[in-house]
Order: structure tokens, then C-alpha cells, then sequence
């Protein structure tokens, strides 16, 4: 069915729309300062008007009269209270009348005929009222649009009188860049499915004739980084329809009320616009489960997404509106939001597997100048973990570093460096004293060696003891494959890698640092969750973990722990034996191994750091490894 192309339809003109247009009055500074400026012009006009109209010399009314007996006098000229007198020797004279006396009046009563002079009263009424009238006024002008400048300054710019209740959503149509499915990668299988999505905006007819029902909403959920926002935005470019985008945090404001007045005006806004997409970003934001915190029911948030529920749910069957929505946490929200009938579609996005890397990195690619031996498959290998935000910025990182060397091209230096930058921060010179860095090198060299010589870990890629971020030190272990499950044997061996730092210490100097803190801290939470949740203790295969994750430490705010204390013993017990096994574990290892613990921490005490091909060479091949997320053990 062949779709015409049409301009989006403009909102229907009403006269509520008109009187708001009249007095939506938006000044700037500018616009204030140049009406001041021609205020003070058309005042000094004025002034200077009348100022030369009273240059002439002034005698008393007294002696005018006298002079007029005397026949020297030729013309009277009366204006109001001004008597402005010509002689006949050319002279002019002005002299001023009492207002209730008539200058005809005091003429008869000294006997002078009028008739013998040329008298002549000038109406100044008109103008008098017209210079009394822009006196007043021209203060009054000021002073309003001094207070529609004061009012725009307190409530921002974008706002006038009239529109504090409207959505305030960000219209991205075909006339502005357009975003389609080949500008993003990385997520096939949610694109695959969004593809009936763009097939009904652009032939919702074909569906309606069999009776399906209009996809109401799409919720995009997946870590941050992923790609949801410019998904939706793929949506609306493929399908060539308006495109409002709008954050949740946007609804909300201090009044109560004003949350949902936007949301009715959001949706009327593409009501008219339609076919059309309706995309909340961050809706957790005004879609958290209601009834959970300490206010009540009534509280501005929940007024917000009772709206947006009433809004999705009486949509006429036979509008093409799609709502789309993005979150991070899509176990926060509501239920009523996530039925069938509201958000009918749940995409999960995840962080890209080795072949999403790489058409990430020639997407981002585009437009930058790289040497032909950059190996594109070794640095998606290299970038385990890393979402499309992140390898975005490793690409603008590396472009960065090889401009401020004068490079005309980025090679594969640039891009491992910028790599690092990205996860642990850039590098520090600190001043360390050689016992600092000797410490430093045993702690790295640690882990290292025992992540070489365990048989399901994970081969070494570089080790340093080069400050960066808060570490003093780090050994970077990426895995060389992406896996979909984790292993006892597995995890257990990741834990003793992590001990390996405190071991060195431990067997080289007799004593402990507190560099080996971020290290603990890793592997209490690996073996708390293989307690809790894997079921990989003595315990036995059984969850102790949260029914809900409602809050961000897995708990709601009224929720108590399931747990007995007795229970809760065995599940600290069984971390510690986890704890305790892997540190003895590594102990072994670098007691058996310890000449290679000191050819390494010699060799980084030489040249600081050590990467992947020099360490093989210093320290022998090991066999292959699996594993599945990147580990970065720092000091």
C-alpha cells in the first residue's frame, strides 16, 4: 500500500489559542533596553519641543498691559495660560495669565479697545493632553515590561505566561537529522523486533483490516549506554513520523497538578500529529510502583502516572500513536504501567556481543582517519563489557590523544590507551618512594601471576603501576570470548586472582597495605552472590536473596529481611570459607611460583608497565581460558 507524504498537520486554531498568542509577551533584555531608548527619545523630543517654544524673554502681565495702552504692542497671541506679546520694534515677550481670569476681562476693565489689536487664542488642548498622556505612559511601559522580564528570568526562558502546563516536548520530524536502523548497532534481535512497529506507522490500514489491535507501548529496558534513546529515535526515522521525546523528570514539578496537565498535552500534541511517536525517556523517573514510599496516594508523581495510565488506556483503536518508553531499572515500575493494554512490547537491551562490537566501531568509525594496521577484531576482543557508549567515547578518546600528538591518523596505541582512559580514568604521575612502588609492583605482579597459572582464568593483557583514577596500580584481565553462564570452578578461581594481590604482600614483605581493599570488595560481593543467589554453597541450591528488587540495595523501604539470624550466620560463614579458600589458594600459587612473581615485579619496577606479549615472554604460554566479563583489579 503506497503511502503519500504529507506535512504534519498544525493543532486547529481556536480562540482560546488567539487571546493566549495576544498576550504572550516574550522580551528580552535587548528588547527592554531599546524600548527604554525610545522612550527617553520621544520624552526629550517633547521636552525640547516646549523648551523652544519658551525661549523668548518674560516680562509680567502688569506691564504688557501698560505696554498695550501705550499702542507699542502689535500681537496677542493667548495659549491656555501663556501670552506670548509681539511689539512693533520685532520683540517678543511672554507672560503668564492667573488660569480663572480671562485675558479679554482684563483688557475691558483697564478700557483698552481690542479691536485695535490683533489678538489671536491659539486651542492647545489636544496637544497638551497628547504630551500629558506620553508622560504618564512611557513610565507605565516601562515599569510592565520590567516585570515580564523579571517574571521570564524566574521561570526561564522558554516559558511564558500562559503555557507553565504545557509538555514542553521536543519535536524531531523529517525535516530535522534523521536517525534509521542502519545507525544503529549492536542490537539486532531488539531491532528485529521493533521492525512490525515501523511496519504499522507506515501501513496501519493492512493491520486493521484483520482486526489486530494497536501496539500501545514499547518499553526499552537494558543498562545504561545501550542505545535505547537513539532506537526509539530509529523508529520514527524509519517509519518518517513526528517524533515528541520527552523525560520523565519533565512531568514534574512543584505544584501539584501540573505533571498531568502535561502529560494530557503531550498526548494531544500527537494526537494531531498522527501517525506519530510518543518517546519518555527515563519513565522510572514518574512510573515507580505507587503506594510504596511514605507519602500517600496523592502526591504529584502518582497524579502524573495515573495520567499516562488513563492516557494509554483510552486510545481510540484507530489511532497509529505509539508510545514508546526507556528505563534502566524496569523492575521498578509500576504494574499497572507493564499489563497488556498499556506497554504491550518489553525489548531488553543488553551490552553488545563481539559482532555488535565491531559494527558499533565501524558505525563510529565514520569520518575518522586510522591506519590500515588497526586489528578492528582484537579491539572489539579488547573491549569486553563495553556498551555502544562507551565505545563511542573510546573512538573520540583515541581521536583526541592522536590530534594532540600531530598525528594525521589513529592507530592501534591511540585506541588501547584511550580504552584504559575510559574505564580507570587517565594517567597520574605520583611521586611514590621505592618502597611505594615496590609494593605497588609485588601487589600487580600478585595477580597476575596466579591469573597465568589457574587453569580457568583469564590471560593477562597489561599490567601497570602507573597511577590512574584512585589506583596506584592495575592488572587488566579482559576475557578473550564473550559466554552466556558462569562457572563454579570459575568464579572461585576469579576470587583467589583477587587475593593474589594480598598474598605478594603477605610473602614478600611479611606485612599487609591497604591497596588490596577495592580487591576485597569485588570478591565479597562474587561470593556473597554465589551464596545468596547461585546456590553455589554448602547451603545448598537455594535463593536467600530479595523476592523483588524494589530499591537500588534490593529492598523496599518497609520490606525485613526474610532471614533468621541463624540462617543469616551460615550465609556469612559459607562467604568467609569462600573468602579464606581463595586466599589460600593463592598463597599456594606464588609460594610455588615465586620466581616468577619477582621476575615480573622486577620488570615492572623497570619499566611500569608490562603488556600481554612481553609478560608471555617473561613468564611462558599458558593454555586457553574462558570467562565472560571483564576483570580489573586495582590498588
Amino acid at each position: 500500500m503506497k503511502q503519500s507524504k504529507e506535512q504534519t498537520p498544525l493543532p486547529p486554531k481556536n480562540n482560546k489559542q488567539g487571546f493566549q498568542k495576544i498576550f504572550q509577551i516574550n522580551l528580552s533584555l535587548k528588547d527592554i533596553v531599546l524600548w527604554v531608548l525610545l522612550s527617553l527619545v520621544v520624552f526629550s523630543f517633547i521636552s525640547a519641543f516646549r523648551s523652544a517654544s519658551n525661549d523668548h524673554p518674560k516680562k509680567p502681565l502688569s506691564e504688557v498691559i501698560a505696554d498695550l495702552k501705550a499702542d507699542k504692542v502689535s500681537e496677542i497671541k493667548i495659549e491656555d495660560l501663556k501670552v506670548t506679546a509681539t511689539y512693533k520694534d520685532g520683540e517678543k515677550y511672554i507672560s503668564t495669565k492667573e488660569a480663572q481670569t480671562s485675558f479679554m476681562d482684563l483688557l475691558s476693565a483697564q478700557d483698552i479697545d481690542i479691536t485695535k489689536y490683533k489678538i489671536e487664542p491659539v486651542d492647545t488642548t489636544p496637544m497638551s493632553a497628547f504630551g500629558n498622556l506620553l508622560i504618564n505612559l512611557i513610565p507605565t511601559l516601562f515599569f510592565i515590561g520590567f516585570f515580564i522580564f523579571m517574571i521570564r528570568q524566574a521561570r526561564g526562558a522558554q516559558d511564558s505566561i500562559f503555557d507553565f502546563g504545557r509538555s514542553g516536548a521536543r519535536l524531531y520530524n523529517k525535516k530535522m537529522s534523521r536517525v534509521t536502523f542502519s545507525d544503529v548497532a549492536g542490537v539486532n534481535e531488539a531491532k528485529k523486533e521493533l521492525e512490525e512497529i515501523v511496519d504499522f506507522l507506515k501501513h496501519p490500514k493492512k493491520y486493521q483490516l484483520l482486526g489486530a489491535r494497536t501496539p500501545k507501548g514499547v518499553l526499552l529496558v537494558g543498562p545504561a549506554g545501550t542505545g535505547k534513546t537513539l532506537l526509539a529515535r530509529a523508529v520514527a526515522g524509519e517509519a518518517n513520523v513526528p517524533f515528541f521525546s520527552m523525560a520523565g523528570s519533565e512531568f514534574m514539578e512543584m505544584l501539584v497538578g501540573v505533571g498531568a496537565k502535561r502529560v494530557r498535552d503531550l498526548f494531544t500534541q500527537a494526537k494531531r500529529a498522527q501517525p506519530s511517536i510518543i518517546f519518555i525517556d527515563e519513565v522510572d523517573a514518574i512510573g515507580r510502583r505507587r503506594s510504596m514510599g511514605v507519602m500517600g496516594s496523592h502526591d504529584e508523581r502518582e497524579q502524573t502516572l495515573n495520567q499516562i495510565l488513563v492516557e494509554m488506556d483510552g486510545f481510540d483503536q484507530r489511532t497509529s500513536i505509539i508510545v514508546m518508553a526507556a528505563t534502566n531499572r524496569g523492575d521498578l515500575l509500576d504494574p499497572a504501567l507493564l499489563r497488556p493494554g498499556r506497554f504491550d512490547r518489553r525489548v531488553v537491551l543488553d551490552f553488545p556481543d563481539i559482532e555488535g562490537r565491531k559494527s558499533i566501531l565501524k558505525i563510529h568509525a565514520r569520518g575518522k582517519p586510522f591506519v590500515k594496521e588497526v586489528d578492528w577484531e582484537k579491539v572489539a576482543k579488547r573491549t569486553v563489557g563495553f556498551s555502544g557508549a562507551d565505545l563511542e567515547n573510546v573512538l573520540n578518546e583515541a581521536a583526541i590523544q592522536a590530534a594532540s600528538e600531530d598525528k594525521k591518523a589513529i592507530d592501534m596505541s591511540h585506541i588501547e590507551e584511550a580504552a584504559t582512559r575510559v574505564k580507570l580514568g587517565p594517567q597520574k604521575r605520583r611521586l611514590q618512594s621505592d618502597l611505594d612502588r615496590k609494593m605497588t609492583a609485588y601487589h600487580e605482579a600478585g595477580h597476575a601471576v596466579v591469573s597465568h597459572i589457574l587453569p580457568h582464568t583469564d590471560p593477562v593483557h597489561r599490567i601497570s603501576i602507573v597511577s590512574r583514577g584512585m589506583a596506584l596500580g592495575y592488572t587488566l584481565i579482559p576475557p578473550d570470548r564473550d559466554r552466556l553462564h558462569e562457572t563454579k570452578s570459575h568464579l572461585l578461581e576469579r576470587i583467589a586472582v583477587m587475593m593474589g594481590g594480598r598474598a605478594a604482600e603477605e610473602l614478600i614483605f611479611s606485612d599487609i597495605t591497604s591497596g588490596a581493599a577495592n580487591d576485597f570488595d569485588q570478591a565479597t560481593s562474587i561470593a556473597r552472590l554465589m551464596v545468596e543467589e547461585y546456590g553455589m554453597s554448602d547451603l545448598g541450591p537455594i535463593n536467600f536473596g530479595p523476592d523483588m528488587d524494589i530499591t537500588e540495595w534490593g529492598k523496599s523501604f518497609f520490606d525485613q529481611t526474610p532471614l533468621s539470624p541463624a540462617m543469616q550466620e551460615k550465609i556469612d560463614i559459607e562467604v568467609q570459607k569462600i573468602l579464606k579458600t581463595a586466599h589460600k589458594q593463592a598463597q599456594d600459587v606464588l609460594k610455588k611460583h615465586k620466581d616468577k612473581l619477582d621476575i615480573i615485579a622486577a620488570a615492572l619496577i623497570e619499566k611500569e608497565t608490562i603488556e600481554d606479549e612481553e609478560f608471555k615472554k617473561l613468564i611462558g604460554e599458558r593454555q586457553k581460558s574462558i570467562s565472560r566479563e571483564p576483570n580489573i583489579l586495582t590498588s
